[in-house]
């Protein structure tokens, strides 16, 4: 099975997109598949093109960084996300709204 996957960051705070985010995508042995910053718009395009198999993956957002920048303080210096891609191929979306002092996902389309 090949999944899809998407994601994008919203700084809640500004309600803007959060650009310059670094993010780390790994599977489940712990094997960095890939990692990169958000674009412009908040979102991450460099995914493997192969496409995912089903299975068990860590999404690491190193809000940190961003939020000392944007905020001047962060008290969660990452927000980690472990999500399972299963059933029939499908595409999955995992979005981050994050702030200085809270942040929250969900399953988007």
């Amino acid at each position: 099975m090949s999944h899809t996957l998407s994601t994008h960051v919203l700084d809640t705070t500004l309600g803007q997109p959060a650009q310059g985010l670094k993010l780390t995508l790994k599977d489940d042995q712990g094997q960095i598949i890939a990692e990169g910053l958000t674009n412009e718009d908040g979102r991450f395009k460099d995914w493997p093109g192969e496409g995912f198999a089903s299975g068990v993956y860590e999404l690491t957002f190193h809000t940190g960084d961003y939020l000392i920048r944007q905020h001047g303080q962060a008290f969660y210096p990452r927000a980690s996300i472990c999500f399972e891609l299963a059933g029939a191929d499908a595409h999955f979306h995992v979005p981050l709204l994050v702030s200085p002092f809270s942040y929250s996902t969900y399953r988007g389309s």
